[in-house]
């Protein structure tokens, strides 16, 4: 490789480790041959990122370089914007002092798609906090039954652990059987009832303008506070995605089934409420709060996303309904200061009848990315890394004008129908912290999500000082 080249490589990495490190994100480790490869990177590439967790939380500093020309960063973006007719709203502000940079409609509201899950991870992180877990239980029930209690974990599984996995252990359902299993043997009971209880949530398990192919399709599982395998119905095979239509009753089944592996004959019963101070049998916790929420990110998982919009709701003494957990979250944001132009139905952004600014979305960014509320980290850290992980990985950021803002940007990203959204953070040439929201489309023709790449990476790479 020349000098000039590798000196420019060893630049972009050193840029990107700054960002990484001063903002409390992942490490991101990559070799600069394959960071420079002309062809899209392959799978042994990509396995060149390993992400691990911060020890330290570290606040995103604004970055010793000056903050950009307004002018000449409006300059770059109007270029690809495509003149005042492109259905773009957009905004650049500097993340460490939220001053404007580049504003095109910033303060309209717009469909945000799954951006709206920015809105839902900071409301959790604040209110129910990073360290929070989200408990299953089995309680002694009547007439020779006991209770399946779902708390909400949209992570319960019944499928064994994996080494690397990439995320904490999820709770087991097996693991549960076992608990319980054991517990009743110690009492003399060999047969038993599995009745189970979803009062944690309330209300229909689908949101206001959903489309009603979102269930068929398998975009989403019907909300419930007991799902296992976010109620697939092959969730060993990632390229099946049906789910059951009632997975409080299926997960009631596959714990009767697991219980009877373990010695205690056991059958599914009723749905049911379980008695006060009723006697716990055994318990299994999700991960913490800030794993659900990277993932959720990272992966724009939509059962997760609603499962926390809840914990919300739950925390705030609110009904866990979809309802009142969009109230919640918009509540938790105001009292941080960024709920003006939010106004949401749900929480994975499934409803085409949410509206989000470009502002808004920027200023969740960057508080999140500030040094008054580290326990907002996770929302930095779940944000996938342009061109390597998550909804970001290749194609995006892969080729052409977009492939400059690979490993730069950190960025969630949003679809619907004739919607395509890009909201994150990004260090320009220059070294300044940057955040920007950019939302396409109106619902009613085809979207280019490159064009948003472009924008992101025309950010990263301004030396506009």
């Amino acid at each position: 490789m020349p000098g000039r080249s590798r000196a420019l490589v060893i630049l972009s990495l050193s840029l990107l480790n700054v960002f990484t490190a001063a903002a409390g994100l992942a490490v991101v480790k990559l070799t600069p041959e394959r960071h420079l490869s002309p062809q899209p990177p392959s799978v042994a590439a990509r396995d060149v990122v390993r992400v691990q967790a911060s020890s330290a939380v570290v606040p995103a500093v604004p970055g010793s370089g000056r903050a950009p020309n307004p002018s000449v960063l409006a300059g770059r973006l109007s270029a690809l914007v495509g003149g005042p007719k492109a259905k773009i709203n957009a905004v650049v502000i500097d993340a460490g002092t939220r001053r404007p940079l580049y504003e095109l409609h910033a303060d309209r509201p717009a469909t945000p798609a799954s951006t709206t899950k920015l809105a839902t991870s900071l409301a959790a992180l604040a209110s129910v906090g990073p360290a929070h877990r989200i408990t299953t239980q089995v309680v002694r029930g009547t007439g020779g039954g006991i209770v399946l209690v779902g708390g909400g974990d949209p992570t319960l599984t019944a499928l064994a652990s994996r080494p690397g996995a990439g995320h904490p252990p999820y709770a087991s359902l097996s693991e549960l059987a076992r608990q319980t299993a054991a517990t009743l043997k110690a009492t003399g009971v060999s047969q038993v009832r599995v009745d189970y209880d979803v009062s944690a949530y309330q209300g229909p398990p689908i949101a206001a303008g959903w489309k009603p192919n979102y269930l068929p399709d398998g975009e989403v599982a019907p909300v419930s506070a007991l799902t296992v395998d976010e109620g697939r119905v092959s969730p060993s095979d990632p390229t099946k995605k049906a789910r059951v239509s009632d997975p409080p009753a299926s997960a009631a089944s596959q714990f009767a089934r697991l219980l009877s592996k373990e010695g205690v004959k056991a059958k599914a019963g009723r749905r049911t409420a379980a008695q006060k101070g009723a006697e716990r049998l055994g318990a299994v916790q999700s991960p913490p709060m800030s794993a659900l929420v990277e993932h959720l990110l990272t992966d724009s998982d939509n059962d997760v996303a609603e499962a926390v919009a809840r914990q919300v709701a739950i925390k705030l003494g609110r009904p866990a309904t979809f309802a009142e957990a969009a109230q919640a979250v918009r509540q938790v944001l105001a009292k941080l200061g960024v709920a003006e132009g939010v106004a949401v139905n749900d929480g994975s952004g499934l409803s085409p009848r949410n509206r989000i600014s470009p502002l808004a979305l920027a200023r969740i960014v960057s508080l999140a990315a500030g040094d008054k509320h580290p326990e907002l980290r996770a929302v930095i850290t779940g944000l996938p890394i342009a061109g390597f992980s998550g909804t970001l990985s290749p194609p995006r950021y892969t080729a052409g004008a977009s492939r400059a803002g690979a490993g730069t940007v950190r960025a969630k990203t949003g679809t619907l129908a004739g919607v395509s959204t890009l909201a994150g953070l990004a260090y320009d040439a220059d070294g300044r912290l940057l955040a920007f929201a950019f939302m396409a489309g109106d619902g009613k023709g085809p979207v280019d999500p490159g064009k948003l790449d472009q924008l992101a990476a025309t950010v990263a790479g301004c030396g506009c000082g």
